[in-house]
Protein backbone atom coordinates (compact mmCIF):
# COMPACT_ATOMS: atom_id res chain seq x y z
CA UNK A 1 0.00 0.00 0.00
CA UNK A 2 1.45 3.21 -0.70
CA UNK A 3 1.34 5.88 1.65
CA UNK A 4 -1.40 8.68 1.84
CA UNK A 5 1.26 11.30 3.68
CA UNK A 6 4.40 10.18 1.86
CA UNK A 7 7.32 10.46 3.76
CA UNK A 8 8.48 14.28 2.77
CA UNK A 9 4.92 15.04 4.71
CA UNK A 10 6.78 15.60 7.59
CA UNK A 11 8.87 18.20 6.27
CA UNK A 12 6.43 20.20 4.61
CA UNK A 13 4.14 20.46 7.61
CA UNK A 14 6.79 21.91 9.68
CA UNK A 15 7.40 24.33 6.78
CA UNK A 16 3.47 25.21 6.58
CA UNK A 17 3.83 25.74 10.29
CA UNK A 18 7.09 27.90 10.44
CA UNK A 19 5.37 29.99 7.37
CA UNK A 20 2.55 30.91 9.44
CA UNK A 21 4.62 31.52 12.40
CA UNK A 22 2.62 29.04 14.04
CA UNK A 23 4.02 26.18 16.49
CA UNK A 24 3.01 22.73 15.30
CA UNK A 25 0.73 20.16 18.02
CA UNK A 26 2.17 16.89 18.27
CA UNK A 27 -0.54 14.46 19.79
CA UNK A 28 0.89 11.12 20.96
CA UNK A 29 -1.66 7.98 21.13
CA UNK A 30 -1.25 4.34 21.89
CA UNK A 31 -2.35 1.91 18.81
CA UNK A 32 -5.30 -0.13 20.33
CA UNK A 33 -6.09 1.81 23.61
CA UNK A 34 -8.95 1.86 24.07
CA UNK A 35 -9.54 0.00 20.99
CA UNK A 36 -8.57 -0.21 17.72
CA UNK A 37 -11.63 1.75 16.47
CA UNK A 38 -11.14 4.57 18.83
CA UNK A 39 -7.14 4.72 18.17
CA UNK A 40 -8.66 4.69 14.28
CA UNK A 41 -10.91 7.33 14.87
CA UNK A 42 -8.77 9.72 16.29
CA UNK A 43 -6.34 9.08 13.80
CA UNK A 44 -8.86 9.88 11.29
CA UNK A 45 -9.99 13.42 13.40
CA UNK A 46 -6.67 14.99 14.68
CA UNK A 47 -5.76 16.48 11.52
CA UNK A 48 -9.45 18.08 11.60
CA UNK A 49 -8.96 19.08 15.47
CA UNK A 50 -5.65 20.98 14.86
CA UNK A 51 -3.11 18.34 15.39
CA UNK A 52 0.02 19.18 13.18
CA UNK A 53 1.66 15.42 13.96
CA UNK A 54 0.64 12.37 15.67
CA UNK A 55 2.75 9.75 17.35
CA UNK A 56 1.79 6.17 17.22
CA UNK A 57 2.84 4.33 20.09
CA UNK A 58 3.41 0.54 19.76
CA UNK A 59 2.59 -1.11 22.79
CA UNK A 60 5.23 -3.09 24.83
CA UNK A 61 5.66 -4.68 27.95
CA UNK A 62 7.89 -2.80 29.35
CA UNK A 63 7.37 0.85 28.91
CA UNK A 64 10.51 2.16 31.25
CA UNK A 65 10.36 6.09 29.63
CA UNK A 66 6.45 5.89 30.11
CA UNK A 67 4.39 7.35 33.51
CA UNK A 68 1.35 5.54 35.04
CA UNK A 69 -1.26 6.81 32.46
CA UNK A 70 0.66 5.86 29.31
CA UNK A 71 2.15 2.35 30.55
CA UNK A 72 -1.78 1.71 31.44
CA UNK A 73 -2.74 2.17 28.18
CA UNK A 74 0.35 0.51 26.62
CA UNK A 75 -0.83 -2.77 29.10
CA UNK A 76 -4.54 -2.35 28.24
CA UNK A 77 -3.29 -2.57 24.52
CA UNK A 78 -1.55 -5.70 24.72
CA UNK A 79 -3.79 -7.36 26.74
CA UNK A 80 -6.47 -6.63 23.73
CA UNK A 81 -4.10 -8.23 21.59
CA UNK A 82 -2.10 -5.42 20.20
CA UNK A 83 0.91 -5.72 18.68
CA UNK A 84 3.57 -3.87 16.11
CA UNK A 85 2.15 -5.60 13.26
CA UNK A 86 -1.35 -4.39 14.58
CA UNK A 87 -0.04 -0.89 14.81
CA UNK A 88 0.95 -1.03 11.38
CA UNK A 89 -2.49 -2.23 10.20
CA UNK A 90 -4.46 0.02 12.06
CA UNK A 91 -2.20 2.63 10.83
CA UNK A 92 -2.83 1.71 6.97
CA UNK A 93 -6.99 1.52 7.79
CA UNK A 94 -6.99 5.18 8.96
CA UNK A 95 -5.01 6.96 6.25
CA UNK A 96 -4.55 10.05 8.40
CA UNK A 97 -4.06 13.50 6.85
CA UNK A 98 -1.95 14.76 10.10
CA UNK A 99 1.78 12.86 9.05
CA UNK A 100 2.41 10.40 11.94
CA UNK A 101 4.99 9.29 13.48
CA UNK A 102 5.69 5.55 14.68
CA UNK A 103 6.79 5.22 17.86
CA UNK A 104 7.88 2.69 19.39
CA UNK A 105 10.85 0.70 22.30
CA UNK A 106 13.29 -0.97 20.34
CA UNK A 107 12.53 -4.78 21.54
CA UNK A 108 9.13 -5.43 18.95
CA UNK A 109 11.36 -3.44 16.03
CA UNK A 110 14.32 -5.91 16.63
CA UNK A 111 12.27 -8.78 17.06
CA UNK A 112 10.26 -7.92 13.64
CA UNK A 113 13.63 -6.87 11.69
CA UNK A 114 14.06 -3.09 11.70
CA UNK A 115 14.63 -3.02 7.89
CA UNK A 116 11.33 -5.13 7.82
CA UNK A 117 9.78 -2.84 10.32
CA UNK A 118 11.13 0.73 8.31
CA UNK A 119 9.92 -0.92 4.86
CA UNK A 120 6.26 -1.72 6.20
CA UNK A 121 5.80 1.13 8.41
CA UNK A 122 6.37 3.13 4.99
CA UNK A 123 4.05 0.86 3.23
CA UNK A 124 1.44 1.43 5.75
CA UNK A 125 1.50 5.08 5.79
CA UNK A 126 3.88 6.17 8.82
CA UNK A 127 5.78 10.03 7.86
CA UNK A 128 8.51 9.10 10.53
CA UNK A 129 10.09 6.76 12.91
CA UNK A 130 11.00 7.40 16.83
CA UNK A 131 12.62 4.85 18.87
CA UNK A 132 12.56 5.83 21.96
CA UNK A 133 15.58 3.65 24.25
CA UNK A 134 18.00 3.57 20.77
CA UNK A 135 20.75 6.62 21.53
CA UNK A 136 22.65 7.84 18.48
CA UNK A 137 25.34 6.00 17.73
CA UNK A 138 24.52 2.34 19.96
CA UNK A 139 23.60 0.30 16.89
CA UNK A 140 24.45 1.33 13.60
CA UNK A 141 23.83 -0.91 11.81
CA UNK A 142 20.05 -0.98 13.45
CA UNK A 143 20.34 2.92 12.74
CA UNK A 144 20.99 2.19 9.42
CA UNK A 145 18.43 -0.13 8.85
CA UNK A 146 15.67 2.10 9.97
CA UNK A 147 17.00 4.43 8.05
CA UNK A 148 16.74 2.43 4.22
CA UNK A 149 13.07 2.96 3.73
CA UNK A 150 13.65 6.45 3.88
CA UNK A 151 11.41 7.69 6.65
CA UNK A 152 13.01 10.36 8.66
CA UNK A 153 14.20 9.36 12.05
CA UNK A 154 13.45 11.63 15.13
CA UNK A 155 15.72 11.39 17.81
CA UNK A 156 15.43 12.70 21.45
CA UNK A 157 17.39 15.22 23.38
CA UNK A 158 17.35 15.34 27.71
CA UNK A 159 17.84 18.02 29.77
CA UNK A 160 21.44 16.23 31.03
CA UNK A 161 22.34 15.76 27.50
CA UNK A 162 26.04 17.40 27.44
CA UNK A 163 26.30 20.03 24.66
CA UNK A 164 28.62 18.16 21.92
CA UNK A 165 25.81 15.42 22.34
CA UNK A 166 23.10 17.77 21.97
CA UNK A 167 24.81 18.81 18.40
CA UNK A 168 25.76 15.02 17.25
CA UNK A 169 22.04 14.26 18.00
CA UNK A 170 20.77 16.96 16.22
CA UNK A 171 22.94 16.28 13.25
CA UNK A 172 21.83 12.76 12.76
CA UNK A 173 18.08 14.02 13.58
CA UNK A 174 15.19 13.97 10.47
CA UNK A 175 12.21 15.49 10.32
CA UNK A 176 12.25 17.08 14.24
CA UNK A 177 14.33 17.21 17.31
CA UNK A 178 11.75 16.17 20.20
CA UNK A 179 13.25 17.93 23.34
CA UNK A 180 12.59 16.04 26.78
CA UNK A 181 11.31 19.11 29.18
CA UNK A 182 12.25 17.30 32.25
CA UNK A 183 14.60 14.12 33.76
CA UNK A 184 11.89 11.31 34.67
CA UNK A 185 9.09 9.40 32.73
CA UNK A 186 5.99 10.66 30.77
CA UNK A 187 3.11 12.06 32.97
CA UNK A 188 1.64 15.48 33.29
CA UNK A 189 3.20 18.08 35.71
CA UNK A 190 1.95 20.80 37.40
CA UNK A 191 4.72 23.79 35.37
CA UNK A 192 6.95 24.44 32.62
CA UNK A 193 10.88 23.89 33.36
CA UNK A 194 12.36 27.68 33.70
CA UNK A 195 15.68 26.35 32.29
CA UNK A 196 13.43 25.25 29.20
CA UNK A 197 14.30 28.83 27.41
CA UNK A 198 18.29 28.24 27.74
CA UNK A 199 18.18 24.76 26.59
CA UNK A 200 16.37 25.77 23.19
CA UNK A 201 18.65 28.68 22.75
CA UNK A 202 21.73 26.08 22.71
CA UNK A 203 19.99 23.69 20.33
CA UNK A 204 19.20 26.43 18.04
CA UNK A 205 22.64 27.22 17.44
CA UNK A 206 23.47 23.68 16.27
CA UNK A 207 20.53 22.60 14.31
CA UNK A 208 17.62 24.08 11.90
CA UNK A 209 15.40 21.19 12.29
CA UNK A 210 12.32 22.08 13.83
CA UNK A 211 12.07 21.60 18.14
CA UNK A 212 9.03 19.95 19.36
CA UNK A 213 8.86 19.60 23.13
CA UNK A 214 7.35 16.87 25.42
CA UNK A 215 6.84 15.43 28.75
CA UNK A 216 4.60 16.72 31.11
CA UNK A 217 2.99 19.13 29.02
CA UNK A 218 -0.87 18.67 30.22
CA UNK A 219 -3.10 22.00 29.63
CA UNK A 220 -3.37 24.67 27.40
CA UNK A 221 -1.87 26.88 29.43
CA UNK A 222 1.69 24.79 29.26
CA UNK A 223 1.06 24.45 25.65
CA UNK A 224 0.88 28.13 25.28
CA UNK A 225 3.86 28.34 27.53
CA UNK A 226 5.87 26.07 25.30
CA UNK A 227 4.69 27.13 21.86
CA UNK A 228 6.26 30.71 22.66
CA UNK A 229 9.91 28.73 22.95
CA UNK A 230 9.73 26.09 20.57
CA UNK A 231 8.39 24.82 17.37
CA UNK A 232 6.04 22.25 18.38
CA UNK A 233 4.63 21.25 21.51
CA UNK A 234 4.12 17.52 22.18
CA UNK A 235 0.97 16.37 24.29
CA UNK A 236 0.82 12.35 25.24
CA UNK A 237 -0.38 11.52 28.86
CA UNK A 238 -2.83 14.17 28.84
CA UNK A 239 -4.22 13.14 25.53
CA UNK A 240 -3.93 8.74 26.74
CA UNK A 241 -6.38 9.94 29.39
CA UNK A 242 -8.86 11.62 27.42
CA UNK A 243 -8.73 8.60 24.92
CA UNK A 244 -9.56 6.17 28.35
CA UNK A 245 -11.85 8.71 29.73
CA UNK A 246 -14.06 9.37 26.66
CA UNK A 247 -12.42 8.03 23.48
CA UNK A 248 -11.45 10.06 20.19
CA UNK A 249 -14.17 12.66 20.68
CA UNK A 250 -12.85 13.50 24.24
CA UNK A 251 -9.60 13.55 23.23
CA UNK A 252 -10.29 15.09 20.19
CA UNK A 253 -12.27 17.71 21.46
CA UNK A 254 -9.82 18.49 24.29
CA UNK A 255 -6.65 18.83 21.45
CA UNK A 256 -9.05 21.77 19.71
CA UNK A 257 -8.99 23.53 22.69
CA UNK A 258 -5.34 23.34 22.87
CA UNK A 259 -5.07 23.97 19.20
CA UNK A 260 -6.75 27.58 19.93
CA UNK A 261 -4.89 28.31 22.98
CA UNK A 262 -1.53 28.09 20.91
CA UNK A 263 -3.37 29.77 17.61
CA UNK A 264 -4.87 32.57 20.32
CA UNK A 265 -1.08 33.34 22.37
CA UNK A 266 -0.27 36.82 22.90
Amino acid sequence: MSDPAGAGSLASSWERLRAAGRPGLVAYVTAGHPSPAETEAFLRGAADAGVDCVELGVPWSDPVADGPTIQASTHAALEGGMTLGGALELLARARPAAPTVVFSYLNPVLARGPATFAREARAAGAAGLLITDLPVGADEPVETDLGSSGLPLVRLVAPTTPAARQALIAARSRGFLYVVSRLGVTGESAGVSAALGPQLAALRRVTRLPIAVGFGISTPEQAVLVGRLADGVVIGSAVVARMGAGGAAAALAWLRSVRAALDARG
